[in-house]
């Protein structure tokens, strides 16, 4: 069978072009296609593509086209995404001590997070079915995409917040690129709850991980750090975890992969949450019976997320992989930001949640000293700067500090 959406519960299958979120069961969907299509794609076809000059080819999502939505180009909203790079620092191995420790940084997309992946997807599916207004519910990561993808479509894109719980620079982002923000009181969930109302009713095309397309285009992360690994797969991928669509998109990346032979070994997926934001990390240590909403409220607010909507597809991505899901505390997490950042890479506080739960799980030695480890960085520094700045002002960590203007002051600074 081509290409078509199939629901992970009970295996009903949907055309590729109907608009639909969920199974008439309920049931979350994936896009699926032929193990023949991945199985005729592959390294050589991919790493043919890295020189190329056309649009497609040079972005880090369109790169692996055929195997995450295969429309006709002219249907392609690229930026380009993806073009993200794999660092590594020796102080930030010895800081938790691990040996081959690589850092995914996908702040360096477009709009500054990982979001542009799932929506330059999202958007050209969108395309393709002549949509041209999108909504999402969103802590802010997801609206600046949005916003972004939806202005280069000529689009009108709708945003759903929790009031108050939105940093403001991603809230500008989204007004700057023209969206219609929408400030609901009540939580992420709530938004969630209201944006999938009004997506059903109004017609308007949903564009939150629930989308399948989203997570088509959100595997790409996988692939991309395979590539520039010379595919030849790490031990353990760790992840920040919030709405759960990375985490679910990542298992499905490594199954693909696996089932195609590109690789020939299944890394391990981390998946790391804030303890205050802990839903998936409680239900792990009771082996995944259920998932019980929490109120969330952690400095991580890109993760600040109670009742994650992608938890069948995550705790299937954990199982398969044989995989795991840590909590860190919100000490932990600027504490790692802090030494992300004073090791010139910088991220916003929900991206460090992947070197914090690296270091927990180095020190209970769950990820031995030897094993090869990538970090994701989910999005940029400059998306929470309130955060940023107010963790240090009472530290030590950095200050301001005065000068009358003359070199007499600033030599006295120096000594």
């Amino acid at each position: 069978m081509k290409e078509h959406l199939r629901c992970i519960e009970c295996g009903a299958k949907y055309d590729i072009n109907e608009v639909r979120y969920s199974c008439d069961c309920t049931g979350l969907l994936a896009v699926e296609r032929p193990l023949e299509v991945l199985e005729s794609l592959g390294p050589e076809v991919f790493d043919s593509r890295l020189g190329s000059r056309n649009a497609a080819d040079r972005s880090g999502v369109w790169r692996f086209r055929e195997a995450v939505n295969n429309l006709d180009e002219g249907n392609i909203v690229t930026l380009p995404e993806g073009l993200t790079n794999l660092y590594s620092r020796s102080n930030l191995s010895k800081w938790v001590d691990c040996d081959q420790l690589a850092f995914k940084h996908e702040g360096e997309n477009p709009s500054g997070s990982f979001k542009d992946r799932g929506m330059t997807v999202a958007v050209s599916q969108a395309k393709r079915l002549g949509k041209k207004i999108y909504a999402c519910a969103s802590t802010g990561n997801t609206s600046a995409s949005l916003a972004l993808y939806a202005a280069l479509n000529g689009g009108q894109a709708l945003v759903f917040i929790p009031s108050g719980k939105i940093s403001l620079g991603k809230l500008s982002q989204a007004l700057a690129y023209g969206a219609t923000c929408i400030s609901i009181t009540g939580d992420f969930d709530k938004s969630m709850q209201l944006v999938k109302q009004a997506a059903e009713e109004l017609g308007i095309y949903l564009v939150n991980s629930l989308n399948p397309f989203r997570v088509e285009g959100q595997k790409t992360i996988i692939w991309d750090i395979l590539q520039q690994l010379k595919w030849q797969a790490p031990d353990w991928i760790i992840t920040p975890a919030g709405n759960l669509g990375n985490t679910s998109a990542f298992g499905k990346a490594i199954e693909e992969a696996v089932a195609a032979k590109w690789i020939t070994k299944k890394p391990k997926i981390a998946a790391i949450q804030a303890s205050g934001a802990n839903p998936f990390a409680t239900s792990f240590k009771h082996n995944f019976e259920s998932l019980e909403p929490v109120t969330a409220n952690t400095v991580a607010s890109a993760i600040q997320i109670g009742n994650p909507v992608n938890f069948p597809k995550a705790k299937r991505t954990i199982t398969q992989t044989n995989g795991l899901v840590e909590q860190v505390t919100d000490k932990e997490i600027l504490e790692a930001k802090y030494m992300l950042d004073k090791n010139a890479i910088g991220c916003e506080p929900a991206s460090a949640c992947s070197l914090a739960g690296l270091k927990k799980l180095r020190q209970n030695n769950t990820i031995k000293k030897t094993d090869s480890v990538v970090c994701i960085l989910t999005g940029h520094i400059l998306k929470d700067t309130e955060t940023t700045l107010n963790s240090l002002k009472d530290s030590s960590y950095n200050e301001i500090v005065e000068s009358d203007g003359s070199i007499d002051s600033i030599s006295k600074l120096l000594k």
